[in-house]
């Protein structure tokens, strides 16, 4: 008898783990048919930042743990690929999952492909169009180099194709770290972690920071704080702070002085169910992550995006989310609009939690179509 299908996943940074849980549940669901395992690269390696989402998401502890560790993008990318072929060689699968857009994503795709493996690559198609972003650039090499390509918004569909990539690798299923937020949305609220940090539902912001165009320069993130106090001037912000992130703010006199005003809380990195606690209760969020775009549209709570570009635009004609740039006038102007707006909200189509179901099944009707794998070579 032949032995089930091999699926290897990947994760390696903290919005990983919120995508690939529903999918390892949803695999486990096929053990005649699908054996999966589950391999960490370590490149988020702070316990706050990656062991807690295990337990909090019911992941099973990995397989594998690579340690990577941080790094230069050239550096961590080159130290992942070096770490992750001899896993590949040892256990030989058929299908490698990769899911979003961090080094992990690119590193293992990449390693995959060169033997011989199919790779498939959940979030596929997102496009901010600037290719100053190291995400962009690994979103359009992982998808050049997938087999399966799972889209989760329909601007997906049209940016695989206008990049000639063949309508028959590409599949809508909807979006994976919503089936997540959905799955865990009533243990979060009833944790109530606004209260436990002493605010009031709906009378404080949430505030994230971490990519390196708005963090690593202090002039700009002076300049972007010059729009932020005046939100946080008229609501407190609680914000997480990403360990890249905490030099930065400690050399900030203006972040400083907002401390010690009362209107910007710092915290420690939270829990996936505390953060999502946090963000549903809240008056507004502003960020500049991409995943976070995407969770207060189905929480229906504003967003503030402190970038010039996203690759998620249905957050913005069908969600809450509002692209307001870094120049302080432009983020001012958004939280007066967010104020006022009114205009009905929808949660985009397959937004449904159930796109992990969506994912399993193309793999398991791909497996029944594949011939037997060739013995990949070094």
């Amino acid at each position: 008898m032949a032995h089930p299908y091999r699926v290897l996943l990947v994760v390696g940074a903290r919005p990983n783990f919120m995508k690939i849980a529903p999918i390892v549940r949803e695999l486990a669901s096929y053990p005649d048919v699908i054996e999966s395992r589950l391999v960490h690269t370590g490149q988020h390696y702070d316990a706050a930042m990656s062991d807690v989402f295990f337990g909090q998401l019911g992941i099973p502890r990995p397989d594998v743990d690579l340690g990577v560790g941080s790094d230069s993008q050239a550096r961590q990318t080159a130290a992942i690929m070096t770490a992750f072929e001899p896993v590949l060689l040892d256990w030989r699968p058929d299908l490698v999952v990769v899911v979003g857009d961090v080094n992990s994503t690119l590193a293992c795709a990449l390693v995959a492909s060169k033997l011989g493996v199919q790779v498939a690559h959940v979030e596929a198609g997102l496009r901010s169009g600037d290719r100053r972003m190291p995400e962009e650039i690994n979103r359009i090499l992982t998808d050049q180099l997938s087999d399966l390509l799972f889209v989760s918004e329909a601007s997906g569909l049209e940016n695989l194709r206008r990049e000639g990539i063949a309508d028959e690798k590409v599949f809508m299923v909807g979006n994976v770290m919503i089936d997540t937020l959905l799955a865990h949305r009533d243990k979060a609220l009833a944790l109530d972690a606004p209260r436990s940090m002493g605010v009031e539902p709906r009378r404080y912001g949430v505030l994230t920071l971490h990519r390196p165009s708005n963090v690593d320069d202090i002039c700009t993130l002076d300049r972007l704080f010059e729009g932020i106090a005046a939100i946080a001037n008229e609501v407190p912000l609680l914000w997480p702070v990403h360990p890249r992130t905490r030099p930065a703010l400690e050399r900030s006199a203006v972040i400083q002085q907002l401390v010690q005003r009362g209107c910007i809380h710092l915290l420690a990195p939270q829990g996936y169910l505390e953060f999502l606690s946090l963000m549903a209760a809240s008056r507004v969020v502003l960020t500049d992550s991409g995943g976070i775009q995407e969770e207060t549209t189905v929480l229906g709570v504003p967003c503030l995006t402190l970038r010039t570009t996203t690759e998620r635009p249905v957050t913005i004609t069908e969600g809450t989310n509002h692209l307001v740039g870094t120049d302080p006038a432009s983020i001012v102007a958004g939280w007066h609009a967010v104020q006022r707006d009114d205009t009905a909200r929808r949660i985009p189509r397959y937004w449904d939690g159930r796109a992990a179901a969506r994912i399993v099944d193309v793999i398991t009707r791909h497996s029944a179509a594949v011939p037997a794998p060739v013995p990949v070579q070094v």
